[in-house]
């Protein structure tokens, strides 16, 4: 294995994946850093979890290539055991126990730590002699995070695990994703559209729109390039100087607001003044802007 496919937890070129005659995902390309944990937002139906199952190997590109540590995840066993994936609703065998899921984990996977889940659920109270059917909704999140980590994996994507869970669940279930992250190095590929979780927790961030990358990169580099700018009115947002590209742009009779890529740390201009952004700021912007010229073009 080469030290690029070492350093890359996860690499798109190109991607393609039709669902009938629609794209759900249409020329994408990302790269995902080993030991970043990352978040994978979008609106619904912008292809997210059509992403994750062609990195688990659940699905088949129809255009370019999908690799995980170098590795084709379909064609190649040693790729899938290098992968924990919990998928939307955390599917169960709901009239199985959990002492029963692990050993079942442990008879299908290679690579199993059952003294890791059990020791994990015990910590947050999970009783394991119970059908999982039975037991709440932030429970059965715990336990199918913990089969999930079982397998020691290096790449761990997760489909919205938390979006159902009430605060305290989603807590508690985030509290044992990071523990865990901590102390693996576990690379995380995490499908939310609960922004302020992500905020905290995500250094890394891949942004899906109408079937594309629309934005992917380090939080903080994106965060530093970006920069609400706010000066006298301009119907020529784009020539404001040290302004790289206009997300969003907002006018009142003397005002000009823009959320903006900049060249630098802000506008050359003395007349405007620069803002940091926020992730949330980021996200919404994005999305926002992409709406809006889905509506021109509709």
């Amino acid at each position: 294995m080469t030290d690029d496919a070492r350093d890359t937890a996860l690499e798109m070129d190109a991607v393609g994946k039709r669902h009938g005659r629609a794209w759900a995902l249409r020329d994408c390309s990302l790269r995902l850093p080993a030991g970043r944990i990352a978040a994978l937002v979008g609106p619904n139906g912008a292809g997210k979890s059509t992403l994750l199952h062609l990195a688990v190997g659940l699905s088949r590109p129809d255009a370019g290539h999908v690799r995980v540590f170098g590795r084709d995840p379909r064609g190649d066993t040693d790729a899938l055991a290098e992968i924990g994936f919990v998928a939307q609703e955390t599917p169960l065998y709901r009239e199985f126990t959990a002492d029963e899921l692990i050993t079942m984990g442990a008879r299908l996977n290679r690579r199993w730590d059952a003294e890791l889940v059990r020791d994990r659920l015990a910590a947050v109270g999970i009783p394991t002699g119970k059908p999982v059917g039975s037991l709440s909704g932030g429970q059965r999140a715990q336990v199918a995070l913990g089969l999930a980590l079982a397998k020691r994996p290096r790449l761990l994507l997760l489909d919205e695990p938390a979006a159902a869970l009430d605060p305290l669940a989603r807590h508690e279930f985030m509290g044992t994703l990071m523990d865990a992250v901590a102390e693996t190095g576990t690379t995380v590929l995490l499908s939310s559209h609960l922004l302020a979780d992500l905020e905290r927790v995500c250094d890394h961030l891949v942004l899906l729109q109408t079937a594309h990358v629309q934005l992917t990169g380090a939080v903080d580099d994106l965060l530093a390039e970006h920069r609400t700018l706010v000066g006298p009115r301009t119907d020529r947002p784009e020539a404001v100087p040290g302004v790289r590209n206009v997300v969003r742009a907002s006018h009142t009779d003397r005002q000009t607001t823009l959320l903006a890529r900049t060249t630098g740390a802000g506008p050359a201009d003395p007349a405007w003044s620069a803002h940091e952004v926020s992730l949330e700021d980021l996200v919404l912007a994005y999305l926002g802007a992409a709406d809006s010229r889905a509506g021109v073009a509709a």
